[in-house]
């Protein structure tokens, strides 16, 4: 059981740390990319979307599966605590609350992973439907002009 409490602690908090660390590298990267791109150097409205929505996938990916992860730590903390209680056949109510709680611990960090991955990919996608959005009016008031 040692293997589970390691792979709770190190294992679910270690993957979730590298979600977060992915989430917040492709989020500040495509920030600066959407931020500098000038709509009207592309021709097409689909190359520059494609452009634009570049690896977001992967913010909502980690947003969306970040809670999971974290829910599995929990479970797994859960069933090590009534594991050790079943083990020892000793019922503390501290040492079992304590267990509990600490099993908790790994849902929280994905509840902490997930909420800003979600709010990073919502601010990009709005950046990416500005964009689009002054590609067309740019590319409507040429039509207009000719």
């Amino acid at each position: 059981m040692d293997f589970l409490t390691a792979l709770v602690d190190y294992g679910i908090i270690g993957i979730l740390i590298i979600m977060s660390i992915l989430s917040v590298a492709v989020a500040m990267e495509r920030w600066v990319f959407i931020r500098k791109t000038d709509p009207s150097s592309y021709n097409n409205k689909k190359e520059l979307e494609l452009v634009l929505t570049k690896r977001l996938h992967l913010i909502a990916t980690v947003g969306s599966n970040a809670p999971y992860i974290g829910l599995l730590g929990t479970v797994l903390g859960i069933m090590l605590t009534f594991y050790t209680v079943g083990e020892t056949g000793y019922i503390d109510t501290k040492r079992i609350m304590a267990s509990l709680a600490l099993a908790l611990k790994a849902t929280a960090v994905g509840l902490l992973v997930a909420i800003p991955s979600i709010i990073f990919y919502n601010l990009l996608v709005r950046k990416v439907k500005e964009k689009i959005y002054q590609w067309e009016i740019i590319n409507s008031s040429k039509k207009d002009i000719s």
